[in-house]
């Protein structure tokens, strides 16, 4: 089988033929470095890659396997990590150039998971600065570009995750999601990307944004591959004080369940509110198919109305920056990162700092840091802050009000397709709209996955989100393996064989 062959194969498929040694992992991981070889100088999915570190991981899973040991069931499966994950003895640097240099001393619980399920780890994956944007236009280090047109975005803001399984540079990634940042990326890639319940997976070593809103998932080209990374990453984990003391949902069964069709009774919600004006023709378009694609295998949908949504979106833009000003006043040039003197005046502890974090920061992360002060200041908290807790009650309440009558909630992932780069720089709030839709999941704490729902009338991806009560993922992997079986055979195969063929290069990617 050839490199490019093997790369084309989902995740799946790789345990599959690695578990019967018709292939091994050195050679599974050599085709992927190659391939990001060819590609990432295009696409910039990758802030750099670890050769000798995946190859090294590949040798261990293959000695073991052939020495008949028994082996998680993606052992020797290559893996992307966004660069949010604190990785031991590698570079961590959040998209940021306060953090150019920084080494963790430690791994993430995730990225930990991942090396003891024999995971070879390909790079780590660009991002928009600390997590902080819908594009990945807002990097330090340059954008990453949209596998189906490179003259657009790929989502944010883990936009190198999605890029790089879209582009078969990797056929699985760990994202994070504040507000959509798995699942809007996944959507505009024509990929497969899960926000598990919060608590549900560690984050212990992700480096915080917003600490009661962050979650770390599984990126995928198939639904059944996202189940099989969620099932290692998943579990209760001690050195997380927001962790679940409760079992790994049972997701790999749920997605090979609903793949095999068995959802009929299932009762689908649509929102609303989640819809309609400011909506895409082809996204909504999409969204009805799909629709009528589960209500053929059996599935009953109604309207369900969540009048809280209408204001998620501005209270989650006082939340999550309220979150990030507290969490980001660490990096003060005192312990690590980056440390600036100022160009004049006294050498001082508040001058340094000063200097540092204005060199450091990106404009974005400045803005969110001001928007964040101001709504905890005095005299400001309850009227910003404090009502924006009570419109998240709000929203939490309106979701435990649809599970009374419904077993999943679905609507269209984001409100367009992917747009062009430099589109919206400089207008945040258009940039802000962007995750309308997958907000209300992380305000909520519950599950949530975006599917590809097919091509709109621009010829780019569209993604379908489904959601689920907190601690009922299983729900996301029946009903979106359902309906991703039938898409795939309306479609003929999986959405990604209809995208464009990226140019080649021999540049080396995946540089900072």
């Amino acid at each position: 089988m050839s490199a490019t062959d093997l790369t084309r194969l989902n995740a799946a498929e790789m345990a599959t033929l690695l578990a019967s040694r018709e292939i091994s992992s050195v050679e599974l991981t050599r085709a992927h470095l190659a391939r990001i070889t060819q590609v990432d100088g295009i696409v910039h999915a990758f802030l750099q890659t670890l050769p000798e570190v995946a190859l090294r991981e590949a040798q261990t899973a293959d000695a073991d396997r052939a020495a008949g040991e028994q082996l998680p069931t993606l052992a020797g499966v290559p893996i992307a990590v966004k660069d949010v994950l604190a990785t031991k003895g590698l570079r961590t640097t959040c998209g940021s150039r306060i953090l150019e240099n920084w080494v963790p001393a430690y791994d993430a619980t995730v990225v930990r998971k991942l090396r003891e399920a024999r995971l070879p780890v390909l790079g780590k994956t660009n991002m928009d600065e600390f997590a902080m944007g819908s594009s990945t236009e807002h990097s330090a280090y340059g954008p990453t570009l949209n596998p189906w047109d490179t003259k657009r975005v790929p989502g944010g803001s883990g936009g190198g995750s999605a890029a790089a399984v879209g582009a078969f540079e990797a056929p699985l990634a760990l994202g994070s999601d504040t507000g959509g940042s798995i699942r809007q990326p996944a959507a505009l890639t024509g990929t497969v990307g899960v926000k598990p319940t919060y608590g549900g997976v560690s984050r212990y070593g992700l480096v915080a944004m917003a600490s009661s809103l962050d979650q770390v998932g599984p990126c995928a080209r198939t639904v059944l591959d996202a189940a099989l990374l969620h099932e290692v990453i998943g579990g209760h984990d001690p050195k997380d004080q927001t962790s679940l003391d409760a079992p790994v949902p049972p997701v790999v069964a749920a997605a090979r369940q609903g793949l095999s069709g068995d959802v009929r009774g299932l009762r689908v919600g649509v929102v609303a509110e989640l819809g309609g004006r400011g909506y895409q023709r082809g996204v909504l378009d999409r969204f009805e198919e799909a629709l009528a694609s589960l209500e053929g295998l059996g599935m009953s949908v109604r309207e369900v109305s969540c009048p809280s949504f209408k204001f998620a979106l501005p209270a989650y833009y006082l939340i999550m920056p309220s979150e990030a000003s507290s969490n980001l006043a660490r990096f003060d040039a005192m312990r690590y990162g980056i440390r600036v003197a100022p160009a004049e005046g006294p050498v001082t502890v508040e001058t340094v700092m000063a200097a540092t974090r204005a060199a450091g920061f990106g404009d974005e992360v400045k803005r969110r840091i001001m928007l964040g002060t101001y709504a905890l200041s005095a005299g400001y908290y309850d009227a910003y802050y404090g009502s924006a807790q009570k419109v998240r009650t709000l929203v939490q309440r309106d979701f435990e009000n649809a599970w009374e009558d419904v077993d999943v909630l679905i609507s269209p992932t984001t409100p367009t397709t992917a747009f062009p780069l430099g589109d919206k720089l400089d207008d945040p709030l258009a940039m802000y709209i962007q995750d309308v839709a997958t907000i209300p999941v992380n305000l909520a704490g519950i599950p949530g996955i975006s599917v590809p729902g097919g091509l709109a009338e621009d010829g780019l991806p569209v993604g379908v989100q489904i959601l689920a009560p907190a601690r009922a993922d299983a729900y996301l992997y029946q009903v979106g393996g359902a309906l991703e079986a039938a898409l795939h055979e309306k479609w003929g195969g999986p959405l990604l064989d209809q995208a464009p063929a990226l140019e080649t290069t021999t540049q080396e990617g995946g540089a900072l």
